[in-house]
């Protein structure tokens, strides 16, 4: 995810995953051609080869229709308001929340472990501290490595005004 607009009046974020998408449309090319190449050869691999066109054509759909999510968040200054917008093969979902309900980002993390390593991953969230809409709502569902999610949250941060940080900076002079 990354910003793609940063104005005083408005902060965009955004994730179109590119790369996983047309990795996983070559794979399921990969797939089908193959099956359907085999298949064509006659004999008894016409049923090998639709069953590896459907099975890995199939795999490939399935990993396409799970992981390939656009996000959009965007927080208008001008309209008050936080819109966060997901699409994905199975539609569009979008939720708007009040700006002034937004106290702050932060950064959610997860450990994992796989044999005697373990790895942190992050994932960003917004801080909504009145309202009906009041908890901590992630931008993205997926926890991921590096340092992306804290980038996102400082640039959340840093685009709120002072008066609407919280706790953040409350010290009397």
């Amino acid at each position: 995810m990354k910003v793609t607009r940063n104005t005083p009046d408005q902060l965009i974020l955004s994730n179109t995953p590119w790369f996983i998408g047309i990795t996983l449309v070559l794979f399921i090319l990969a797939f089908v051609g193959a099956g359907l190449f085999m298949a064509s050869e006659g004999g008894e691999g016409i049923w090998f080869g639709l069953f590896f066109a459907v099975f890995g054509g199939g795999m490939g759909l399935g990993a396409f229709c799970a992981f390939v999510r656009r996000v959009q968040v965007v927080l208008d200054r001008r309209d008050n308001s936080i819109l966060i917008r997901r699409q994905s093969v199975f539609g569009y979902e979008a939720v708007e929340h009040k700006l002034s309900s937004l106290s702050h980002a932060e950064v959610e993390s997860t450990k994992s472990r796989n044999g005697k390593r373990t790895s942190t991953m992050y994932r960003p969230v917004l801080i909504l501290d009145e309202g009906m809409s009041a908890g901590r709502h992630p931008i993205v569902e997926a926890y991921v490595s590096g340092s992306g999610s804290h980038r996102l949250a400082e640039a959340v941060n840093g685009w709120l005004p002072a008066s609407n940080q919280g706790d953040q900076d409350v010290s009397v002079g």
